[in-house]
């Protein structure tokens, strides 16, 4: 299976290491994941969301410089590393991405840009958060797409389904939602070359170019899975009908060099007459 690349497809950039990082000193711990009350609320989505980002952009995280993360820290203060912000899934394109996990925080200034797509899911203490102090965070990082999904009937924790703001002069500007034609509510993202859509509170991805929704991860592993399976199974069954042409060589080439010996065996008898 081919691989599949970003719409811009940029080079990984160089990471700048600078300093070590104190962690005994952070208020929280990197190594932890970060546990929010409305995790329960969120896991599904955020499960879902992911493995369309992973199966799409990461190659189920094989591909060294696309970064993909949730819940994990974001500093944005050099000076301060306990300034930081946790959002449920982002994704940064170019990127050194065993670097990142090195130093266990997602530092901009030695990354050497801020994440590209940031989405939050929304829930019941999260929901103004998400709106307000997280979306004026993420504008000042400099992100330049970030998303909110609510996946609620109601849209009652941001008011709304779906929404995505695009950064246009340090300032979010609202991306254009459609439903037509087929009445699931899309927006489209650039960075990502594609439509996060709201399925009756699912997350969905639509390729407007190929007019198709994304596989679920499960299906496109299911789909690799089977793929690697049958080209194992060509490929041992090759290696049986390659052992059985050697066996059949060797086999005529002992067969042929026993007729030279019962020949030559054949011709001295017949001279010792």
């Amino acid at each position: 299976m081919a691989a599949i690349v970003t719409p811009t497809t940029p080079a990984m950039r160089p990471y700048h290491e600078q300093g070590t990082i104190d962690y005994a000193r952070l208020d929280f711990d990197p190594d932890e994941p970060v546990l929010k009350p409305e995790a329960m609320d969120q896991e599904q989505p955020v499960h879902a969301i992911i493995g369309l980002l992973a199966s799409r952009f990461t190659d189920f995280d094989q591909r060294p410089d696309t970064f993909l993360s949730s819940n994990t820290i974001i500093c944005y203060d050099p000076a301060d590393l306990n300034v930081r912000v946790s959002p449920d899934v982002y994704l940064a394109f170019g990127v050194d991405t065993q670097a990142i996990r090195q130093r266990k925080l997602y530092l901009p200034w030695e990354v050497g840009k801020p994440p590209d797509w940031v989405l939050e899911i929304g829930s019941a203490s999260t929901g103004r958060e998400d709106t307000g102090r997280k979306r004026q965070i993420y504008a000042r990082i400099g992100i330049p797409e970030y998303w909110r999904f609510d996946p609620t009937e109601e849209g009652k924790y941001h008011g709304q389904w779906l929404a995505g703001d695009r950064l246009v002069g340090g300032v979010y500007e609202s991306i254009e939602l459609t439903t037509a034609p087929d009445g699931i509510l899309k927006g489209y993202s650039e960075v990502l070359g594609l439509s996060l859509c709201w399925d009756g509170g699912w997350p969905r991805l639509y390729d407007l170019a190929s007019g198709t929704y994304l596989e679920s991860w499960r299906e496109v592993w299911d789909t690799r899975e089977a793929e690697r399976e049958a080209r194992e199974a060509a490929e041992a069954q090759a290696a049986v009908e390659q052992a059985g042409r050697l066996a059949e060589r060797a086999a005529r080439q002992a067969a042929e060099e026993r007729i030279r010996q019962l020949e030559a065996e054949l011709r001295r008898r017949q001279t010792e007459r």
